[in-house]
């Protein structure tokens, strides 16, 4: 399976991609496009800029068509997150990315994992910086996953984690086991888990 997680920041996608690695036999986590791109001498201004977001999340699409990323991978973060983090600032997603090559992106992806903002994230999680751009970022990849504008992942599985965080890897490993059984209709795009 190809699995992206995606979600605003302090939702636990870096924790749960890491779970679900030592879970999920002979899978591999890609980094984040963020750390793939200091590596790679990007300076991002801070916080970052509308300009530092596109370049995230062109290289989010990159790493989900990379060719040397195996079948067994977990992305931590897709380009859908940074088109969330632009929207969040106020863009229009239609004038921020093509579609194409976003929908080329997600073809790559079996699921897509949604980390939401939870009453639980709140009061277990770190604080982070920016909770106004965190909110509304959270709102706008909800919007984004559910509308989508750009017809960019209409058949990629969604699956909303909004339970307990305890459950998470759980529940992905649930859907993972379902969309593995031939002529299994797991999960479509739309609101999935609780």
């Amino acid at each position: 399976m190809r699995i992206g997680v995606s979600g605003t920041h302090g939702t636990g996608k870096t924790t749960l991609v890491e779970a679900l690695c030592a879970r999920l036999p002979g899978h591999v986590a890609v980094d984040e496009p963020y750390h793939l791109l200091e590596e790679e001498g990007h300076e991002f201004q801070y916080p970052p800029s509308s300009e530092d977001y596109r370049s995230l999340m062109a290289r989010a699409a990159r790493s989900l068509c990379s060719p040397p990323s195996p079948s067994a991978t977990i992305f931590d973060r897709t380009p859908l997150d940074y088109l969330a983090y632009l929207v969040a600032a106020g863009a229009d997603p239609s004038e921020e990315a093509d579609h194409t090559p976003l929908r080329v992106a997600f073809t790559h992806l079996d699921l897509l994992v949604i980390t939401v903002i939870t009453p639980e994230t709140e009061r277990l999680l770190p604080a982070t910086e920016w909770p106004g751009l965190r909110a509304r970022t959270n709102d706008a990849l909800l919007e984004l996953v559910y509308d989508d504008p750009l017809d960019a992942w209409p058949d990629t599985p969604v699956l909303e984690l909004s339970g307990p965080l305890d459950g998470r890897a759980d529940l992905v490993l649930d859907t993972v086991a379902q969309l593995g059984r031939p002529g299994s209709e797991a999960t479509s795009t739309g609101p999935t888990a609780g």
